[in-house]
């Protein structure tokens, strides 16, 4: 079952938490960031803090780290950035146009995550691993949230719209038209739901395998630092989790660069050899459907079944146009490391693949079917892993509303 835990959250006040909140440090590049943060207290400057060294510097050298830690002492003195008196949960609602989801945000425990409670979907990259390890012991803190799921519990739907009864700590709108929205549990409050997830029996990560596997790792590299007991600060990682019902996933769509070798018309005549291909629109109509444009038109493909006894990874929409198109026809045989292929995630819309290939940056892009969370949890359940980019979740939270002292 699942363990949570209150901890005393390190917040902005409520006047600066719009400044200081910031996108999470992995949905954008270092030119991204830095255009971002033009504010001295947007977060970014402590999850990408190579943003203010020379472009030259790499993101993961000494000096990125440790200006890191400063900005982060600034930045606790300067937003300011104050640390709760008592541990507590907090309910965080996210409103993006007519689509609302509402989490319960405090510390799930590592035990958890290490003995598969807690379960994941995607493999980790060490170097990314290492960054966010580092980023964390350096800090003596983590800063930004996992983004969790689970199916649906009415008892705790209870407890939060109870939390929601009371006045936010922070309301506002964010540049990209989210919202963000975060009551701080009462006192009589967190016991209930600390007993109510005991009652949960599995947890999905969603979004942030990076930052739950860099929690683990710097738990067992700082262990034995800090006195022993039932719970420690270093025994849980700072989540947000969401009912599965209130979950928007868009698709995580393909862009090729180049066909390495054949042209436009030799590919359209191979993959009618593959699958029915007819002219379509930019968004694919259902499930085992793409939508390919090429040559500045839109094609549908319905992509070939799935073999027999494939697994349940293996037979999403991701897989299917990997092994039937992608590696035999244009010899992508790794997605995650051939330099060919590139993603977008869904909240760009088909208009940005449109001008990639238009501009010449592609020469195809792929519009997906969105994954739906019961597949993530079907896949997640028997112990598999999804293709690399399966799923975009959004809205996204912010990093700096709350933050966990190890």
């Amino acid at each position: 079952m699942a363990a949570l835990f209150p901890f005393r959250a390190l917040r902005p006040t409520p006047e600066a938490a719009a400044r200081v909140a910031a996108v999470p440090y992995d949905v954008v590049s270092t030119d991204e960031a830095r255009a971002l943060a033009r504010d001295p207290l947007s977060f970014l400057h402590v999850s990408r803090a190579e943003i203010d060294l020379p472009s030259a510097v790499s993101p993961y050298a000494d000096e990125v780290y440790q200006r890191a830690r400063q900005n982060f002492e600034t930045l606790r003195v300067t937003a300011p950035l104050v640390a709760e008196d008592e541990a507590s949960l907090y309910v965080y609602r996210l409103t993006m146009g007519g689509h609302v989801q509402t989490g319960v945000a405090g510390c799930f425990g590592l035990d958890d995550y290490d003995g598969g409670v807690i379960k994941k979907h995607e493999h980790t990259r060490v170097d990314k691993e290492n960054d966010r390890t580092r980023h964390m012991i350096e800090l003596r803190a983590q800063t930004g949230p996992v983004f969790l799921t689970y199916r649906a519990s009415p008892e705790v739907d209870t407890l939060v719209a109870s939390a929601m009864s009371t006045s936010p700590l922070f309301d506002f709108e964010a540049v990209d038209g989210v919202r963000h929205t975060v009551w701080r549990a009462g006192a009589a409050g967190v016991a209930p739901l600390v007993s109510a997830f005991a009652r949960v029996p599995m947890l999905y990560i969603a979004d942030g395998h990076h930052r739950a596997a860099s929690a683990s790792r710097t738990r067992a590299s700082l262990d034995g630092a800090g006195p022993a007991g039932a719970y420690r600060e270093l025994d849980g990682v700072l989540a947000v989790a969401f009912p599965d019902r209130e979950m928007q996933v868009l698709p995580y769509n393909r862009l090729v660069k180049d066909f390495g070798g054949r042209d436009p018309q030799a590919l359209l005549t191979a993959l009618r050899g593959v699958c029915p291909v007819r002219e379509g629109g930019s968004v694919p109509p259902g499930r085992g459907h793409v939508s390919m444009f090429l040559g500045q038109e839109w094609y549908d493909l319905t992509l070939p079944a799935a073999p027999a006894g494939a697994s349940a990874a293996g037979s999403l929409d991701v897989s299917r146009l990997q092994d039937s198109v992608l590696g035999p026809l244009l010899g992508i045989g790794d997605p995650r490391t051939d330099p060919r292929i590139e993603f977008l995630g869904g909240a760009r819309g088909t208009a940005a693949l449109e001008e990639r290939v238009r501009s010449s940056t592609a020469v195809a892009a792929f519009s997906m079917h969105p994954v739906s969370v019961d597949d993530l949890m079907v896949v997640s359940d028997a112990g598999d892993i999804m293709p690399p980019k399966s799923t975009w979740f959004e809205p996204k939270l912010r990093d700096g509303l709350l933050s966990h002292l190890i």
